[in-house]
């Protein structure tokens, strides 16, 4: 069954509408809410996974991330689907935003959480490989072409506040 998502204006308010992922482009206007979370344990190594062969972006790198679905806050959404790709799973209190990026149709927001050493279970549907490492790392793959493409944006527009937020 094709995944039903709330329909959104550029600034995150309800449309009243829905929208289901299989159908064609959303609707002028609309937008729906995509939401990531970085994992950062106490040694500032951070989370990152490796994309389904079967999936978009097919083996490429990225931080657990997806759609919200119908009725879902954007925190319990970016919970929903660290704990679906990875198996860990954090509180949606204390997820600290690092910011939001407007794309053509969504809005994507991403989270830290910090742990301390969870354990990582990969659903083997959605992720091939997990790895923890620096975030630097992360930037390096997203210039050698190896994080999912929308990455390369999104690590444009909020790359310098998530170093800020993981420095504190």
């Amino acid at each position: 069954m094709s995944e039903l998502w709330d329909l959104i204006d550029e600034t995150g308010r309800p449309l009243g509408r829905t929208h289901r992922r299989d159908d064609p482009a959303l609707p002028a206007g609309a937008f729906h809410l995509v939401v990531s979370v970085c994992v950062v344990r106490l040694d500032g190594r951070v989370l990152t996974s490796r994309r389904a062969a079967v999936k978009d972006w097919p083996l490429a790198w990225e931080f657990p991330a997806g759609s919200a679905l119908v009725g879902e806050t954007s925190r319990e959404a970016a919970v929903r689907e660290l704990a679906e790709e990875t198996g860990v799973v954090v509180d949606p209190a204390s997820l600290e935003l690092v910011g939001r990026v407007r794309e053509e149709q969504a809005l994507f927001d991403l989270y830290v959480a910090r742990v301390i050493d969870p354990e990582v279970a990969p659903d083997p549907a959605e992720v091939v490989e997990t790895e923890w490492g620096h975030l630097d790392t992360v930037f390096a793959r997203t210039d050698a072409g190896e994080m999912a493409g929308p990455w390369v944006r999104r690590l444009e527009e909020l790359g310098d506040a998530l170093r800020a937020r993981l420095a504190t």
